[in-house]
């Protein structure tokens, strides 16, 4: 779920901190992406008719795969270096988002047979993908592939957007990208959304910048987190009748959630017994995150040419000829990618001189300019 309402929240109360970029202006970068996430957008959509799905001889689900391949190839012609994160074990604290999750896929299995029956087509496109979970074999089957293709993988330790974020925090990655908003809730510096889409969509990359979100809201970082636990998040429930607005009003007025609760109308609002929104902003602040630096050594390879044929044409029924042009396509990339963006070739030089205010820059510019009239005569010099 992420954080609910927030991209809207942030358009309306922190416009300057969202700018839309073309997909190929991330050439060079270095970008963290949410493998789980992408790999439900492509079980959602790639290949998906109904209850129909992509399928190798076996049965086997191979719509994870396409989408994979298929849009990391995009990423990789476009000069973009990705990492993908996968998910570790989820905290304590999430069980009960993940048991609503459950019961809302088995709700929908049970609208999706009645559809079925009934012959509604609408309904059972919509039912259809609210019964789609990742499994452990669709996250095993991406892992491997990303392998393959030369595109390095880290294992989270428990939420892949906390690690996405640490490693955006390190200077390791550029951005993280996912659809998830919670990714700025833990902290990441730079956050994409959409640039996972296909191609065919034309929906720009919409950046964020938290540094600006908080310039922008002014807001200290813990309180930027104690207005999207108001909102909701995937830890804890929020407090009945407390939306987007209404939590920015409060967090303005209180600064903090325990203020929040100590000057609320509790006949308006009911606060949830037992509230864990303490550990909810634990989460957020010291999130289990993998640190060691030999597991984020991240590099990107050559692909596994003969393990790729295999993987995807012997074993999941890939065209050989789709496979093999790909190939090329991802070694042609790779080529392209190490010539890095224009800027890291220059270095920045230091200024040591003390900056001046725009009134004084110019009043500087216009005496110099006097000087050099007074010297010069005061005009062009006549023949």
């Amino acid at each position: 779920m992420g954080i609910k309402g927030l991209t809207k929240l942030l358009a309306d109360n922190a416009p300057k901190a969202m700018k839309e970029h073309k997909f190929e202006s991330f050439f060079g970068r270095k970008i963290a992406i949410d493998a789980s996430m992408s790999i439900y957008q492509f079980l959602i959509v790639v290949g998906r008719s109904g209850t129909e799905m992509l399928t190798n001889e076996a049965g086997e689900v191979t719509s994870h795969l396409v989408g994979m391949f298929t849009r990391t190839i995009r990423l990789l012609e476009a000069g973009i270096k990705p990492v993908y994160v996968f998910d570790g074990k989820p905290p304590d604290l999430k069980k009960q988002e993940l048991a609503k999750r459950f019961s809302k896929r088995a709700d929908a299995t049970e609208d999706l047979d009645e559809a079925v029956e009934t012959g509604n087509k609408e309904d059972i496109e919509k039912f259809s993908k609210r019964t789609v979970k990742v499994t452990k074999q669709h996250n095993e089957d991406c892992r491997k592939l990303l392998r393959l293709m030369g595109v390095p993988v880290i294992e989270a330790t428990s939420e892949a957007e906390a690690q996405c974020a640490a490693l955006c925090k390190s200077g390791k990655v550029y951005a993280v990208a996912s659809e998830d908003m919670d990714s700025l809730t833990f902290g990441a510096p730079k956050f994409l959304r959409h640039l996972m889409d296909p191609s065919s969509k034309k929906i720009p990359v919409m950046e964020f910048e938290i540094s600006k979100v908080l310039e922008e809201l002014n807001f200290t970082m813990d309180q930027f987190i104690d207005l999207c636990i108001l909102c909701g998040c995937d830890y804890c429930d929020s407090i009945r009748g407390i939306g987007g607005q209404t939590a920015l009003k409060l967090i303005r007025q209180h600064g903090s959630i325990e203020s929040v609760i100590e000057n609320i109308n509790r006949e308006r609002y009911q606060i949830p017994d037992d509230w864990p929104y303490q550990e909810a902003r634990k989460l957020f602040k010291e999130p289990e995150v993998v640190t060691d630096e030999n597991q984020l050594d991240f590099k990107w390879n050559a692909p596994d040419e003969e393990g790729l044929i295999n993987f995807l044409v012997k074993e999941n029924g890939f065209s050989i000829d789709r496979v093999t042009k790909s190939i090329e396509k991802i070694k042609a990339a790779k080529n392209k990618s190490s010539q890095g963006r224009l800027e890291s070739f220059f270095k920045p030089v230091a200024n040591t001189s003390a900056p001046l205010k725009r009134k004084e820059a110019a009043e500087k510019i216009e005496k110099e300019n006097t000087n050099k009239k007074s010297k010069s005569g005061g005009g062009k010099k006549k023949k």
